[in-house]
């Protein structure tokens, strides 16, 4: 059994980029001693193509991770990436992620990004992605519109009652008892890559706007409040954050030895601004918190 200790960690970043390689969009689970690191990995071949995957490093003490297991194919028509979040449904897990086309070398995802799920039994073999259909069966796939950075949360006040958040007109959000069949419940004005957390009966959403990660909360998903606070970390110090701190994804481990904490991953792209830097040195950071107010790190 692996020691956890925080105060090993010899630098906030976990995972680093470089000219050829970005590690983009964490989300992370702990389960049964092993923290699993799903992200964006994206790749610039010889030839100058980008291919983004939807890829997974693991380790037992956040010091030492494995090499990056791909688990999305090579096409740059799809670009599987962002993985939102992993569920426990039934006896499954499930990850949400999205498309992000680029089939003719463009900057971004294309119109044709929509988001997915992909379900295994170990966290370490998944299946086939399928499409959510978070307008509603009745709605063409081709009419649903562009929608990234997928989160799923079970309902606080109902058992069984699923909503997935998405990036679409700010960050909207559609529901569903089954994970299959989906009803629109709403939007709100928001960042990017939100991830939300169920605490003390207030669902407590992060989000990324153009720089840094914003919070905001809401006891029904109607009504919202938005924080004054932007987290920004160490990012004056940091060259390789420099450019954006973005994609924060909080893991509760407040119940886990050695961690007692919530931890947050999340990319930071330098030392340019992330649009000029979009597909190479991004790396994957950690921090952590007690309150989810008051950040620290490795310095």
């Amino acid at each position: 059994m692996t020691h956890l200790n925080l105060a090993s960690i010899p630098s906030p970043i976990l995972l680093h980029g470089n000219h050829q390689t970005a590690y983009r969009d964490p989300a992370a689970i702990y389960h049964e001693g092993v923290f699993r690191l799903y992200y964006t990995l994206v790749e610039t071949e010889s030839d100058g193509k980008v291919y983004m995957y939807t890829a997974m490093s693991q380790s037992e003490d956040l010091v030492q991770w494995s090499k990056p297991k791909k688990h999305t194919p090579r096409d740059r028509s799809l670009n599987f990436s962002s993985p939102g979040n992993i569920i426990r449904y039934q006896d499954r897990w499930v990850m949400c992620l999205q498309t992000y086309p680029r089939p003719d070398g463009e900057k971004y995802g294309n119109q044709n990004s929509r988001i997915w799920t992909m379900e295994s039994s170990d966290l370490d073999n998944w299946s086939e992605p399928e499409l959510l259909r978070v307008k509603g069966d009745r709605v063409p796939v081709e009419e649903m519109g562009r929608m990234i950075d997928p989160y799923l949360i079970e309902s606080k006040d109902e058992q069984g009652k699923w909503f997935c958040f998405y990036k679409q007109n700010g960050v909207s959000l559609s529901y569903s008892y089954d994970l299959k069949h989906w009803t629109y419940y709403g939007n709100e004005a928001a960042g990017e890559n939100v991830c939300i957390l169920n605490i003390a009966d207030t669902y407590v959403v992060l989000h990324s706007p153009e720089n840094g990660i914003g919070i905001m909360r809401s006891t029904d998903l109607r009504n919202w409040t938005h924080d004054d606070t932007l987290l920004t970390l160490g990012q004056r110090e940091w060259d390789w954050a420099r450019g954006r701190i973005t994609a924060g994804f909080v893991l509760d481990c407040r119940q886990v030895n050695g961690v007692r904490k919530f931890l947050m991953f999340f990319h930071g792209s330098g030392p340019e601004d992330e649009r000029i830097l979009f597909d190479t040195h991004a790396s994957i950071g950690i921090a952590w918190s007690d309150d989810l107010k008051i950040w620290n790190w490795p310095k």
